[in-house]
């Protein structure tokens, strides 16, 4: 998940108001004249917030028959949360060990072949980050990426790119939205 994105997701639901609609939705989907009436505001107004909450994919809505149902998307403010969370994360975990640059190089050399070529992907998780930060270290940041374009760059190290893709995205070291890939922060990469 991009950092920017993040940002613009958790300005946009700041509102008071906004969190009194996300709140509700929690419960329960709502049409927009009941949420009116239940805030204590107009109709325009509640149009307005739900606007800003459906650009962000919080909030999506069904008709049934005249009137239409707002839902909360709760797995995008998991999501969101749990981006949050990633981020800020200071502590090591359980599973994160401090590597160092020795031992780092050193990894790289078993894995790297020569020709600059991946043998093989390691097995043990710390030393297969280890190889995907060294592969991604080769992109440059907040350039937007085509699929194509991606799997071209992978296959300089590796024939199965799309495995590669996909651990990359696994692994948060890029974000991936309409086929489009771009680093996330380095900060958001799991370690």
């Amino acid at each position: 998940m991009q950092l920017d994105r993040l940002v613009a997701f958790h300005k946009t639901i700041g509102d008071p108001t906004r969190i009194r609609i996300i709140s509700l939705l929690a419960a329960k989907p709502w049409n927009g004249q009941a949420l009116a009436g239940k805030l204590g505001l107009t109709a325009p107004t509640i149009t307005h917030h739900l606007k800003k909450l459906r650009e962000i994919n919080v909030v999506y809505e069904r008709r049934e028959k005249n009137t239409i149902y707002f839902y909360l998307n709760k797995s995008v403010i998991t999501h969101q949360a749990d981006a949050l969370i990633k981020l800020f994360q200071f502590e090591k975990g359980a599973d994160e060990v401090e590597v160092t640059n020795e031992e780092a190089a050193k990894i790289i050399d078993n894995f790297i072949g020569a020709d600059g070529k991946l043998k093989n992907i390691p097995a043990q998780r710390k030393k297969k980050l280890i190889i995907f930060r060294h592969i991604v270290k080769g992109l440059k940041e907040g350039k937007k990426y085509e699929e194509k374009e991606l799997n071209d760059y992978i296959k300089r190290y590796f024939d199965d790119y799309a495995t590669i893709r996909r651990e990359f995205i696994i692994n948060h070291f890029m974000y991936r939205e309409n086929n489009i890939y771009e680093l996330n922060p380095e900060e958001m990469w799991a370690k």
